[in-house]
């Protein structure tokens, strides 16, 4: 399965998860302007990824945008548009830059987290299989991912996100009565546990 990205140098090499991917042959790095047939996972895309993609994954590949959070006025979309382009759905991010926060996931979590809700486990485990902290984003993320791979179509994966929301906004509410801090997480059996952690 072709995996690629557009890397438009945002972040510090050393620390930058598509040019790891790219130094172990893992990824092909695209050209501005170059077309890319598959699914890409994009920040401008109108729906989210889900099981239904597999085959577009599967005849075309899985590309991602390498890119900053904090600089995306600054990446010419338009130059790197797909007929396939996906969003991801709710998941926390376990890198070193953005540990905990959701939806900023790296390159290499996003190619992961796509790759396993399409049902490709192994080029998912791959890839963050070179990342210290690869584990972690299993740990974290693993009833979030299991829920939206058990869906068929992405409305099925959208309505999965809004349930997940839904229980995250309830404890919320909850953690500011008690005026405590919430921990997001899956528990050891792949279940979604939303606990307080009060301030002392």
């Amino acid at each position: 399965v072709p995996v690629a990205m557009w890397d438009f140098d945002h972040c510090d090499p050393r620390r930058c998860s598509g040019k790891k991917l790219a130094r172990q042959g893992l990824i092909k790095d695209l050209k501005v302007g170059t077309r890319f047939r598959g699914i890409v996972v994009s920040p401008k895309g109108k729906q989210v990824i889900s099981p239904s993609d597999r085959e577009i994954i599967l005849q075309a590949g899985l590309a991602v945008v390498e890119c900053s959070w904090a600089r995306l006025d600054d990446v010419p979309f338009n130059k790197i548009a797909s007929p396939h382009e996906r969003l991801l759905p709710y998941l926390l991010a376990t890198n070193p830059t953005n540990y905990g926060k959701p939806w900023r996931l790296n390159c290499v979590e996003a190619l992961a987290a796509s790759f396993y809700i399409t049902g490709f486990d192994s080029y998912a485990e791959k890839l963050l299989s070179g990342f210290g902290w690869g584990g972690s984003f299993w740990k974290v993320n693993k009833c979030f991912l299991e829920k939206y791979r058990s869906c068929g179509t992405a409305e099925e994966v959208t309505v999965a996100q809004e349930s997940i929301m839904d229980e995250l906004e309830k404890s919320w509410e909850e953690s500011r009565r008690y005026k405590g801090k919430v921990s997001v997480g899956c528990s050891p059996s792949g279940s979604l546990t939303i606990s307080n952690w009060h301030c002392l």
